[in-house]
């Protein structure tokens, strides 16, 4: 992920005793959160871009790192995904006036859609961008050997190779809270415009995920855009103006 020149930023301590950076400007609402994936951070592309653009429209926009990523504190290894929901959560909640439109790549859109189940009354709207529910189980755990398991669930965490600058750490905590994270296996109301954009070159989430999650979750306004070629960054400018087409509908549909 690109790597761009950043203020210092904000921080935050939770209720956990996480301390959790992030980036907050004002405006209009609905307000926009974006939340970024698995080993990311508040400076990629995505969302430096997304911010420069909701500030051009006026618009309130939040980025954050959650614990053990990019500017906040905490190791990434003790981390796991109710954890960087509770962080999102605890920003959003601390940071974030009236109803937002969450703005989910990969995990983040994970993240997005277990904020949409715990706090719908302060959602109003939604665009995942390759969202990754359920990855830990679906993706890491299926993707493991019973060598690979055994001696995760042994020695508590196993390395795996990684397209990016290090090798993921996969937890057995990781792996056994996902489980409790689960948003695939049981309803999934989406009562507010949502908009899901996927690649149909991404390497890291098939489409396939991308029409599960469609097909699984209920709500009144749902959409999803494959876009030819596409990889999983979504960063080119094409796609970021796709992703600012979602927000700008979503935005004129939300019930706010």
């Amino acid at each position: 992920m690109a790597q761009v020149a950043d203020p210092q930023p904000s921080f935050l301590d939770t209720p956990e005793g996480r301390r959790i950076a992030y980036h907050r400007s004002e405006g209009t609402g609905p307000g926009i959160v974006f939340l970024g994936g698995f080993m990311s951070d508040m400076q990629g592309t995505k969302a430096v871009q997304l911010e420069k653009w909701a500030r051009g429209q006026g618009r309130a926009f939040l980025r954050l790192d959650y614990s053990g990523h990019g500017a906040s504190g905490g190791a990434f290894e003790q981390g796991c995904i109710s954890d960087w929901t509770a962080d999102a959560r605890a920003v959003i909640e601390a940071e974030a006036t009236g109803p937002q439109i969450l703005v989910g790549s990969s995990m983040g859109g994970w993240i997005a859609l277990l904020l949409a189940r715990a706090m719908p009354e302060r959602i109003a709207g939604l665009v995942t961008i390759a969202a990754a529910p359920d990855f830990t189980e679906d993706s890491m755990w299926a993707g493991l050997n019973d060598i690979e398991r055994a001696k995760l669930m042994r020695e508590g965490r196993i390395f795996l190779p990684s397209d990016y600058d290090a090798p993921y750490t996969i937890t057995r905590r990781l792996i056994e809270d996902g489980r409790e994270s689960l948003v695939l296996r049981g309803p999934l109301s989406l009562p507010f415009p949502a908009r899901f954009l996927q690649g149909t070159a991404d390497k890291d989430v098939k489409r396939s995920v991308a029409l599960s999650l469609l097909d699984h979750a209920t709500g009144p306004d749902m959409r999803l855009t494959l876009v030819d070629g596409a990889d999983h960054s979504f960063s080119t400018p094409d796609c970021l103006a796709l992703i600012v087409a979602a927000l700008d509908e979503v935005t004129a549909r939300a019930a706010v």
